[in-house]
């Protein structure tokens, strides 16, 4: 199948947070992933607090694929969470209509570079609380510890539920339409 239109969206968030998880969920086609082992090499370099069973990590970017129609595919980049792997980021970013940030309520500090990252490049973008089940944390309260901008959509997910990571992406494109100018819409 060929799309006319390829639309391009990146998620990024903190190590561990659940992105692989979310591309996985939702593709369409057998995602590519470059997960590798983790070795003796990323100790005292990744920091492995609140995610003891990890594994295996993303060293480059996840992909995946959901076709929205004849002419549209929606292209699903999922980025390397650990801070030596952040100068993919910016190559991740680019031609990128919108992103997702995961948030980990374990670990908020971590979704501060995510956010400063988009704002920074002007990459519009909604922050997905992936709900690991121990959060004590309300949204109200979440939303003001990352000092998100009101426009900003916060929103509960489960990276593993296929219709909760497109629950996300729907706010995502909703997002994405509500900036679009009321003339633009009208003539499409």
């Amino acid at each position: 199948m060929t799309a006319r239109h390829g639309l391009k969206l990146v998620i990024v968030g903190g190590f561990g947070v659940g992105k692989t998880t979310m591309v996985r969920a939702v593709s369409e086609i057998r995602p590519l992933n470059t997960e590798a082992l983790m070795t003796d090499a990323g100790v005292g370099v990744d920091d492995v607090r609140g995610v003891p069973g990890k594994r295996a990590t993303t060293v480059a970017f996840d992909f995946g694929r959901i076709t929205l129609d004849a002419e549209h595919v929606l292209y699903l980049f999922g980025a390397p969470g650990q801070q030596r792997f952040w100068f993919v980021w910016d190559r991740l970013f680019a031609g990128a209509l919108g992103a997702i940030v995961l948030l980990d309520a374990r670990r908020i500090e971590e979704c501060w570079y995510s956010i400063d990252r988009l704002e920074h490049q002007r990459i519009p973008f909604v922050v997905a609380h992936n709900n690991f089940g121990e959060t004590t944390h309300s949204i109200a309260e979440l939303r003001a510890a990352l000092d998100l901008d009101p426009h900003v959509p916060l929103i509960e997910c489960d990276a593993r539920s296929r219709e909760s990571s497109k629950a996300v992406l729907i706010s995502l494109v909703e997002l994405l339409y509500s900036s679009v100018p009321q003339n633009f819409r009208e003539s499409v």
